[in-house]
């Protein structure tokens, strides 16, 4: 094991810090020098390993470069030739679709591309209490009478009985989580993650997938003569799912998200627009804000309210109506974030008695909300670095939700459990599953989940170590030097943003905002200083240290962003963790 970065084997957050290796600096001093770059950013391409002769399209990731053929996908011919049928037949389509952020905008995907064609669609979307996850057998039933193809976003591919039961109508699944050893009898299953797939696609998220299936079939229309709508014009909404689903930001997904974001800043979707303004943004989108400010408001609906908000709001071309939506979701936000609190709380101190140092951490509970079961395993796994599930029961079943790390296939374990009969059933991906389980069989559950994902090396490490990308001055830290970093982005799942050391530095001011968060002012002594914000600092143990700092230097770590107060540009410090200098 290498020595720790500035010395710092255990920062204010228990975490070992880690830089660059040695073939990473050299390679980044290469790059450097050979591509003309700033210290910093040839560092994040050293830690990507990318090339040389990559960088430039590295840093501008395109469709045209990055974006696969469609038909690489198996079944995708058959799906996308069998929803064209439908259009230019003009015949019934219903789109049955997840109730989270990645299947409201599948849906809404598909009802906005329609509607430009002039074509409606039946927008079915299951309530997440009374229904659970995915097709169920009567709603199948129900839309097989009235339609003549039911195209399943984001769900379907364990979906056997309910898509059997659809009989008279066509099935399509466009989907992107695990499948099973079997398909279900639907016309065509579109997944990466099929198990006859290579898994090369297998980081698209399920409105990727419907808009490759989009490009087909706008590919199949010119072949006949025909022309489609604009399909650039979606991507802010492939980009919401992408960075709301949390999916792996490599590959394509840079460029679909980079381009989507663009878009999005034009403003030009009804329903993103309403959204952004009731969450006050008031800079361009950026992915922190799909991820923290819209994708959990389009997720409320579907969490503790109708479960059609979101996509409805997606896919609205009405101002005013789009108005009312984001306003209801916000106002439902409010309340899931309330219902999260209590739950997180009850959860934490459950885990903790139970013990936060095995492969998983879980706790279950009666009456717990199911739409908020998944935020608080999320928190959980954050705080533990390990995976977690957490479940509400309602009776004698527990409908519950997981969340893992990296390294570590969750959704294969969950998969493995229910083929077992331990669940009544489950599902999902590598980084999050949704299961079921009856309250006989928890203990017996959790404890062969456990087994399963110690197998995987869940559990081996403690906190997280905090992988920094080099040390900067504060003088080096310019509004110039973000920007050219934020080149290296979209950062998010799979390509985390750059955190940067400050190392041996005074603190200036030290204040403290609100209830639990942390400005401070820092500098080396050399006239150049920064401000930096902690968010939840006095949530752990970051807050108290650098409070009661005592004249004492500290290595500062974080991420740079830059803050836009009154029109002005300035850099600060997204501090994230903190060590005693000396």
């Amino acid at each position: 094991m290498s020595a720790p970065f500035l010395g710092v084997e255990c920062s204010a957050t228990g975490r070992r810090w880690v830089g660059p290796s040695a073939e990473e600096d050299r390679q980044a001093q290469a790059l450097a020098q050979a591509a003309r770059l700033p210290d910093a950013l040839a560092a994040i391409l050293a830690a990507r390993h990318v090339p040389l002769e990559e960088v430039e399209r590295f840093l501008e990731p395109t469709l045209k470069d990055l974006l696969p053929d469609p038909l690489v996908l198996r079944d995708m011919g058959a799906a996308a030739g069998r929803f064209l049928a439908a259009v230019t037949g003009r015949q019934r389509i219903a789109v049955f679709a997840d109730y989270d952020v990645d299947g409201g905008a599948s849906g809404a995907l598909l009802l906005s591309w329609l509607r430009e064609m002039g074509l409606g669609a039946t927008l079915y979307i299951p309530d997440r209490i009374d229904e659970g996850y995915g097709p169920n057998v009567p709603a199948m039933q129900r839309l097989a009478r009235d339609h003549d193809l039911i195209v399943c976003v984001d769900c379907g591919t364990l979906s056997y009985e309910p898509i059997a039961a659809a009989m008279g109508a066509d099935v399509i699944v466009l989907d992107h989580h695990l499948g099973g050893e079997t398909l279900p009898p639907a016309l065509a299953v579109v997944n990466p993650n099929r198990q006859d797939e290579d898994g090369a696609l297998g980081h698209l998220c399920a409105a990727g997938v419907v808009f490759l299936m989009l490009v087909e079939v706008n590919r199949q229309m010119r072949a006949q003569g025909l022309s489609g709508p604009n399909l650039l014009a979606f991507l802010d909404l492939v980009a919401l799912a992408t960075i709301a689903d949390v999916a792996p930001l490599v590959g394509v997904n840079r460029a679909l998200v980079r381009q989507g974001l663009k878009v999005m800043a034009g403003r030009g979707r009804p329903g993103l627009v309403a959204l952004a303004d009731v969450a006050r943004m008031d800079s361009a989108p950026t992915p922190y804000h799909l991820g923290f400010l819209l994708g959990p408001r389009v997720n409320a609906g579907g969490r503790i309210g109708k479960a059609d908000l979101g996509a409805r709001l997606l896919a609205t071309a009405d101002p005013a109506e789009a108005a009312a939506i984001a306003e209801r979701l916000d106002q439902l936000n409010t309340e899931r974030r309330e219902i999260e609190n209590a739950v997180r709380a009850a959860a934490l101190a459950q885990a903790e008695a139970r013990g936060l140092d095995g492969p998983l951490v879980w706790a279950a509970g009666e009456g717990w909300h199911p739409g908020v079961v998944g935020i608080v395993a999320s928190r959980l796994k954050e705080a533990t670095n390990r995976p977690a599930v957490v479940i509400g029961f309602d009776g004698d079943e527990g409908k519950g939700s997981g969340r893992s790390v990296s390294g570590v296939d969750l959704g294969a374990a969950v998969q493995r459990l229910a083929a077992e009969g331990l669940l009544v059933k489950g599902g999902g991906h590598r980084m999050a599953a949704g299961l079921s389980v009856t309250r006989d069989k928890l203990d017996e559950a959790m404890a062969r989940l456990g087994e399963l994902l110690a197998r995987q090396g869940a559990g081996a490490a403690g906190p997280a170590d905090l992988r920094l990308a080099g040390l900067l001055m504060p003088g080096a830290a310019t509004v110039e030097l973000v920007d050219r970093i934020e080149a290296a982005g979209p950062f998010g799942a799979g390509a985390p943003a750059p955190r940067f050391a400050f190392a041996d530095m005074a603190l200036g001011f030290v204040r403290r905002v609100g209830e639990s968060h942390l400005k401070v002012g820092f500098g080396n002594g050399m006239g150049a200083r920064l401000e930096a914000i902690a968010f939840g600092a006095f949530d752990g143990p970051l807050g108290p240290l650098l409070e009661g700092h005592g004249g004492a230097r500290f290595h500062l770590a974080g991420r740079l962003e830059v803050n836009t107060w009154r029109g002005q540009n300035r850099v600060q410090l997204r501090l994230e963790d903190a060590a005693r200098a000396g």
